[in-house]
């Protein structure tokens, strides 16, 4: 029997697929599971096509699962991808890589389960945890920086998109223009996603080990990770946190495209409010906002001076719940009541 106000909540990413119970009266997040998804992470072989039809699979048959147990009226999806108002995913880099066709996510899921269903790209919902639409809030952009990296602008209660979905995909700024510079998941060269990510410097730290043996050698890094193909997100936070200056200079190139892209917000619409999550930001934790706002000084950002560009950076909470607790949120707003009544019938 469907709860009023209760809702499915799930969170998709090129990782993991996280799953929780919403209730809109107290705003409580429980029975959060996780899982990995089966996607490009899983079966890096696959083709996108493929790819998708696993992904919709376990998509489907994970939020069935959780509907019939927390007893839900309605479906929020929070997909790491743009995606169209209707509920279209137009590309999904990180979970099935470059290529396929769009996926009609909220359709699909809503045949199935004969639910209510919003689906919005996972950093716009995200955003909606730290939105406060009556108060007035001012501009802010809401960065995330995992696997890959995303970045939605709140201004005047609303998330700054276009019907298609087009706006906030900083991941897939083209920073190096170079023929040899890395590729993104989506198949482009040098985006900011292939440069500054999570994965990214995972990457480029195992390059640089093999490229410098005896800078790796007298690293932090060398003896948790073994070799340079060791190397893991998790080593080279843990060496950032040592103050090891070989892993610290590999962050800080990341940092510095990842500020030139602050700067471009910036210098374009005047938003001077950056808040940064994901999973590989909040591991670093504040020496990650430090060093961002250090890059961002360096480079400077026209009409501030430095005590206002150090005012722009700041983390967001310590948590994995972003998105949950941001879809949440959005479904009490975008989900007309009588279609929820309707629902719990």
């Amino acid at each position: 029997m469907s709860e009023p106000g209760v809702y499915t909540v799930i969170d998709i990413g090129g990782t993991s697929l996280r799953i929780g119970r919403y209730e809109t009266a107290t705003g409580r997040l429980t029975a959060v599971d996780r899982f990995p998804t089966d996607g490009l992470a899983v079966h890096p072989d696959h083709t996108a096509v493929p790819l998708q039809h696993r992904v919709s699979r376990q998509l489907v048959d994970r939020a069935r699962q959780a509907v019939r147990e927390h007893g839900s009226c309605a479906v929020g999806i929070a997909f790491a991808g743009p995606v169209t108002t209707d509920g279209w995913a137009t590309a999904a880099p990180t979970i099935w890589g470059g290529g396929g066709p769009p996926v009609p996510v909220r359709a699909l899921v809503e045949e199935q389960l004969r639910l209510p269903v919003v689906v919005v790209n996972d950093i716009t919902a995200a955003l909606w945890r730290y939105a406060e639409p009556s108060a007035g809030q001012v501009p802010f952009c809401l960065l995330t920086v995992s696997s890959g990296i995303g970045g939605k602008v709140y201004w005047n209660g609303e998330v700054l998109l276009d019907a298609r979905g087009h706006g906030g995909e900083l991941g897939h700024w083209r920073c190096d223009l170079s023929p040899q510079a890395p590729l993104c998941d989506c198949g482009g060269r040098g985006h900011l996603g292939a440069l500054a990510s999570g994965r990214a410097m995972q990457r480029i730290a195992r390059r640089t080990a093999r490229e410098d043996p005896a800078g790796f050698a007298a690293s932090a890094l060398s003896g948790p990770a073994g070799s340079a193909d060791g190397i893991t997100t998790y080593h080279l936070v843990e060496a950032v946190h040592a103050d090891d200056a070989f892993a610290t200079d590999i962050l800080r190139g990341g940092l510095r495209h990842l500020a030139r892209a602050v700067t471009s917000v910036f210098t374009s619409i005047g938003v001077t409010r950056y808040i940064v999550i994901g999973g590989f930001a909040l591991a670093v934790g504040e020496r990650y906002a430090d060093m961002l706002t250090a890059c961002l000084v360096e480079q400077g950002c026209f009409g501030l001076d430095t005590t206002q560009i150090r005012q722009m950076v700041s983390l967001g909470a310590a948590d994995d719940d972003h998105g949950l607790l941001g879809i949440g949120r959005l479904l009490a707003t975008r989900l007309p009541a009588t279609s929820l009544a309707e629902s719990a019938r």
